[in-house]
């Protein structure tokens, strides 16, 4: 069985317990900004349930251009207020290299990604980067409770970055 085929049985058993629809604005008016990582249940880790919150995920929880956008969508339409950034620990995007990989995809693609993947070397100030970035940003109206954390992998505590 492949991995999509897994998915699929799995869905046939949520669909038998799933309680129906919920309300389409987020409970908690609070949108998550985090990495794509798998090892970050926040669900859990969180006490989130579904319908909580807007979880905007990427490659290293970074707020590009495109985060942004659905940041915008998410306080403008949707009725959040609060955002939460959350980076964490042995993060593939710590020390990656941007340059090398944009250089293999054009190498080995002939076309140049017109994005950048910025990596990072300190999580903390790259988490305070976040939140400022987010900070700034004139499309989104609530910038004053924008707050970064980092998330330990190995013990699943978020520590608040000042």
């Amino acid at each position: 069985m492949s991995a999509i085929d897994h998915l699929i049985h799995a869905n046939e058993s949520y669909v038998a317990t799933f309680p129906g629809p919920r309300p389409i604005r987020p409970k908690l008016r609070t949108t998550i900004i985090t990495c794509m990582d798998s090892r970050l249940d926040l669900f859990g880790a969180l006490g989130l349930d579904i319908g909580d919150a807007h979880l905007i995920r990427n490659a290293g929880g970074i707020p590009t251009d495109d985060v942004l956008r659905s940041l915008a969508i998410s306080q403008r339409t949707l009725g959040t207020r609060e955002v939460v950034i959350i980076h964490h620990t042995e993060c593939g995007m710590d020390g990656f290299d941007d340059d090398a990989f944009r250089a293999q995809l054009t190498a080995e693609s002939g076309d140049e990604p017109p994005w950048r993947v910025p990596g990072f070397t300190d999580l903390r100030e790259d988490t305070r980067r976040s939140v400022e970035t987010v900070r700034s940003c004139a499309w989104i109206p609530h910038r004053d409770d924008v707050r970064g954390f980092v998330f330990d992998v190995a013990t699943a505590r978020i520590e608040e970055v000042s």
